[in-house]
């Protein structure tokens, strides 16, 4: 069994697929300074708007928890069929239109950039997996990828694979899902997983048409082309048993909570499902995989061969204990969070490795292996036939290495990570993040990664763990094509460089092969990428990552935005995005910060910054902000904030104690109402997410909620910034009533010219993660950029 936060990576998240872009250059001279006073907007409104901003109508609403009672006379917005509340949120996008229609040539500029930077052709490289070679391309003037596969022959060879892969040899090439069909059919495409059966076969996959995250199974015989005759509503996760044949389902309840695993079996007619198990406990949700040697199934755990034999338990339930398992050769390895030993007090957050016989797992006779040190803490793993990948943290800086197995059964003693001679994997110096690639394949010896930072477009590296040596095999393309009239600037400065390794051998290692000829694009030349550490009120030091042109930026002048999440112990994406490219080539400053709630160098990072912590995120983050205008980076009225999802809580909770703060802010489908609902257990995941904010039940952890939650703490009689909220009618993570609430109140409590330039853009057929289409992408994108630049007043200048 797993914790809701492990299965729910945010609750409330929000993801965006990365696009490649680049653009031009343009000074910036910021038109007018920030005042207390309604100033404070004096150059937001270019055109006068002739109509003044929708009132909602007020119902009179009063909440009680805990002996404090308050109104809430926008309550009635939680029936989003009434056809008052439809009625609002289209006066708020008629509105939203007419604010934004002296940028409409601002957006078709910044979108014609980013499409621009876009290559014609859009693929991953081909990735084994026994006798085929998997991959997904975008065609091109489509927004969706299509999953395709192609025989890897013994007459081809790898090498001549890939070559008629990139010639487009295309006549021996399968699709298997294509999304743009799916988009054309429904309106609405969302593919929440794909499972190849082990035998390739069948490709099982769940899909989303609504926005409303409801996953339907599909299962395709790939042998015909057919769906099978099979569709079950509400499906989360799939794993296949090792015949190929059988599949195994979690289905969720109708607060979205994973409870109940089923299982089917292909090639029946009809094809018959039966219940597995039954989770009865509303705080915990079930996941369903399968260990990377296909031999086991875990919800507890299954014999993969005998699926319909008996579950086995791992652990006895402690609340609070993960464990994450996986199989190799007769052992369970596992890494927990739990003391070794057996001692049932949890530990600080750490990870252990510990491993115990197949045999002997109802006995709980587990052995620990490697235990964290005080610069190395473990963040997961991967396991092949012949190494172990642990996913490393070293001092802050993430890395990754591989074991050579099988370990040493002999051994009694706890182990550190340097003790068992580990590859670490070469990374570039500046490296922010690493995603791990499919890696499907458990008799291979590479692994697959994907490395990433502010100024290194994705970049898909093989380590070979045998070799010790590793090739590039893909980086994302950055057209250089310069498409405005108005362009300031010459073209991108782009070099292909070595690695620039960090410093991963530890005493005893072997020596790592270096690769001659090995190349990347870097475009550090062009663009700043500086990570400080920022003092926060108690002392803790916050990860704050800088990024600027070197060119375009003015110290102290230059406007600037700062990105936050701090929430479920999720790392802020940092990777590269062309897109952004449109803002720091007219000389903006983009900031990020890890503020504690997040991903950090070990799990108490996390627990720092949530439940009755949580107001040590807000902090951070104001921290950071006065951090970038006191050291120059930003002009003092010139900085602006964005937080999407559980992020749109942060920001919306500094945007009430520091009103002052920011010049403009952007809030996507922001978790804004959070005490009225998690006082509501009956809506979707308001149980799950007990652990990450606190249950308002319990009055110690009511009182925390009361304080900070954005809704409830709307300020009066302030001056507030310019804000773009965004909401998604069909979102089942966040509310549509909950932007929609913040922006009603917002508007009745600050001063009338400010809460002018407070719009509501609600997409009334998507769900919390938008479209996500290639194109649509760029579009969203140019029109939150066009409305930074007018709530900054840098209409003039970015016209000119």
């Amino acid at each position: 069994m797993i914790s809701p936060a492990s299965l729910y990576t945010a609750g409330k998240s929000l993801k965006k697929t990365k696009l490649s872009s680049i653009f031009f250059l343009f000074s910036i001279t910021p038109s007018s300074p920030f005042s207390s006073s309604c100033k404070t907007h004096q150059n937001v409104h270019q055109t006068p708007l002739s109509e003044p901003p929708p009132v909602p109508k007020k119902v009179p609403s009063e909440v009680s928890a805990h002996g404090v009672t308050w109104q809430d006379p926008y309550h009635w917005m939680k029936q989003t069929n009434d056809p008052d509340f439809i009625n609002y949120l289209h006066q708020e996008i008629s509105y939203a239109d007419a604010f934004m229609d002296d940028t409409k040539t601002l957006q078709q500029s910044l979108y014609s950039e980013m499409i621009a930077r876009i290559p014609s052709k859009i693929s991953t490289p081909p990735e084994r997996w026994g006798p085929w070679f998997y991959y997904q391309y975008i065609p091109e003037g489509k927004e969706y990828p299509v999953l395709c596969r192609k025989l890897a022959t013994e007459k081809n060879g790898w090498v001549q694979t890939v070559l008629n892969y990139v010639m487009k040899e295309l006549w021996n090439v399968q699709i298997l899902l294509d999304w743009n069909e799916i988009a054309e059919q429904y309106g609405y495409v969302h593919v929440g997983t794909c499972r190849v059966s082990p035998n390739h076969n069948y490709l099982a996959f769940t899909l989303d048409i609504t926005g409303a995250e409801r996953f339907m199974l599909q299962v395709k015989n790939l042998s015909n082309g057919v769906l099978e005759n099979l569709r079950v509503d509400d499906v989360v996760s799939l794993a296949w048993a090792q015949d190929g044949c059988m599949l195994f389902y979690t289905v969720s309840d109708e607060n979205q909570r994973p409870h109940r695993v089923h299982y089917c079996k292909m090639g029946q007619n009809p094809i018959n499902k039966f219940t597995l198990y039954t989770e009865t406990d509303s705080s915990f949700c079930v996941d369903i995989t399968s260990t990377k040697d296909g031999k086991f199934i875990t919800v507890y755990v299954i014999d993969a061969t005998n699926p319909q034999g008996v579950l086995h338990k791992v652990h006895r339930r402690i609340p609070g204990v993960q464990y994450f398992l996986e199989h190799h050769h007769g052992f369970f390895y596992a890494l927990t969070n739990q003391l070794p030993r057996g001692n049932n007090i949890l530990s600080t957050g750490n990870y252990y490795l510990i491993r115990c016989r197949v045999q002997d797992v109802q006995e709980a006779k587990w052995e620990t292996i490697v235990v964290p040190s005080e610069d190395i803490s473990i963040h997961d793993m991967d396991i092949f036939n012949e190494h172990l990948v642990l996913f490393l943290n070293r001092n802050g800086v993430p890395q990754i290495c591989s074991i050579k197995l099988p370990v040493d059964d002999c051994f009694k003693k706890e182990m550190k990570i340097d003790d068992l001679n580990p590859w670490y994997f070469p990374l570039p110096s500046d490296l922010c993040e690493i995603v791990p690639g499919s890696n499907h394949d458990f008799k291979s010896s590479q692994y697959r990664a994907v490395i990433s930072s502010p100024v290194i477009p994705d970049v898909i590296v093989d380590y070979d763990m045998s070799r010790h040596t590793f090739s590039i095999v893909h980086q994302d393309v950055v057209l250089d094509n310069n498409t405005s009239s108005k362009s300031k600037s010459c073209s991108i400065t782009c070099k292909r460089d070595g690695f620039e390794f960090l410093n991963t051998r530890s005493e005893g290692s072997e020596d790592v092969i270096y690769n001659e000829g090995q190349k990347w694009s870097n475009f550090s030349d062009a663009y700043c990428c500086e990570k400080r550490e920022v003092v926060s009120y108690d002392g803790t030091r916050i990860p704050l990552t800088i990024l600027y042109s070197h060119k375009a930026h003015h110290k102290g002048q230059s406007p600037g935005l700062l990105q936050g999440y701090g929430a479920y112990g999720q790392v802020l994406d940092k990777s590269w995005s062309a897109d952004r490219l449109s803002l720091l080539d007219r000389g903006w400053v983009v900031a990020f910060a890890d503020v504690r709630g997040g991903g950090g160098a070990d799990p108490s990072w996390h627990k720092s910054g949530s439940g009755l912590y949580k107001s040590n995120s807000i902090a951070d983050f104001v921290s950071c902000a006065e951090y970038l205008i006191r050291e120059g980076y930003v002009h003092k009225y010139q900085l602006g904030a964005f937080g999407g999802s559980a992020g749109g809580l942060l920001v919306g909770a500094v945007v009430n104690s520091h009103p002052q703060l920011f010049r403009a802010v952007i809030l996507k489908v922001p978790f804004l109402d959070i005490c009225n609902t998690l006082l509501d257990p009956s809506l979707p995941l308001t149980v799950l997410d007990y652990e990450e904010f606190g249950n308002p039940q319990i009055q110690s952890q009511f009182q925390s909620i009361f304080s900070y939650s954005p809704y409830d703490n709307v300020p009066t009689g302030v001056c507030c910034p310019a804000m773009l909220v965004t909401a998604s009618f069909n979102d089942s993570r966040v509310g549509v009533w909950e932007p929609a609430k913040w922006v009603a109140k917002v508007r009745e409590n600050a001063c009338p010219d400010c809460s002018r330039a407070v719009i509501l853009k609600t997409d009334m057929k998507g769900g919390h993660f938008g479209e996500g289409g290639l194109y649509s992408q760029c579009e969203e994108s140019a029109y939150e950029y066009a409305f930074l630049v007018k709530a900054m007043g840098l209409m003039d200048t970015d016209c000119k």
